[in-house]
């Protein structure tokens, strides 16, 4: 199974970005994006399973999406209003059964 991910790059402060994620194998119960950056823990920004569920980070609601692709292998956030700390690399990550599926990271840099 391979995630690839594509989106991502520099953008002003309040600017938008969107991210895709396919998943070339598994239809994931559930797909979404993480985000690690500098000196800090990778941290969930925000899932959403083929049931419809969404789950975000308190620091992105309101400000990102998320939506399943057509047949539900393609995941893809949509990142309005950035602003310096969404600064990170980005994961796809791909869940079944507990078990975690992940793709390369694509950087998202947000600065003036």
């Amino acid at each position: 199974v391979q995630l690839q991910a594509s989106g991502g790059g520099l953008v002003q402060p309040g600017g938008s970005l969107r991210l895709s994620c396919t998943s070339s194998g598994s239809i994931f119960n559930d797909m979404g994006w993480y985000r690690q950056a500098p000196g800090k823990q990778r941290e969930m920004v925000a899932t959403l399973t083929t049931g419809g569920r969404a789950t975000f980070a308190d620091s992105v609601k309101g400000r990102f999406t998320i939506i399943r692709g057509a047949g539900q292998r393609t995941v893809n956030l949509q990142m309005n209003g950035l602003q310096p700390e969404d600064t990170a690399i980005y994961y796809c990550n791909g869940r079944n059964y507990g078990m975690d599926y992940w793709g390369k990271g694509t950087q998202v840099t947000v600065s003036s």
